[in-house]
């Protein structure tokens, strides 16, 4: 394992609040193990770890976009993201209400429902 990809792994343990793991799928080839590098490097590498915005505000800017894409799967995460970087439920919810405005009820219903779900398994 590079140091690269060491260093992506521990920016997003750290931001994830728990140790992000890519295990390979059933069926899935070898080379899905380069994919799964390259994107890790790339967004918790080069993104995540630049210094103009700061975490909070990438945080809430994550969630927006996996929840106006309705990505479910990098929702949680971007929403755990959020909850560790410092960002409230209020906030959260608050951009649901924002977010309904601009991406439709629909959508941020939809993405609001992962948020519940998501503050369920968390204190606070």
């Amino acid at each position: 394992m590079s140091d690269r990809y060491r260093d992506a792994l521990d920016t997003a343990g750290r931001l994830l609040g728990q140790p992000l793991t890519l295990p390979l799928a059933e069926g899935e080839p070898p080379s899905g193990e380069d994919f799964r590098r390259l994107a890790t490097e790339h967004t918790f590498g080069d993104s995540w770890s630049r210094g103009v915005l700061d975490t909070r505000v990438r945080a809430l800017i994550s969630v927006a976009v996996a929840a106006t894409l309705g990505t479910h799967e990098p929702l949680r995460g971007q929403l755990r993201i959020a909850l560790n970087s410092g960002v409230t439920r209020e906030e959260i919810v608050e951009l649901f209400i924002h977010l309904e405005a601009y991406a439709g009820a629909a959508r941020a219903f939809d993405s609001y429902q992962i948020a519940v779900a998501v503050f369920g398994e968390t204190s606070g």
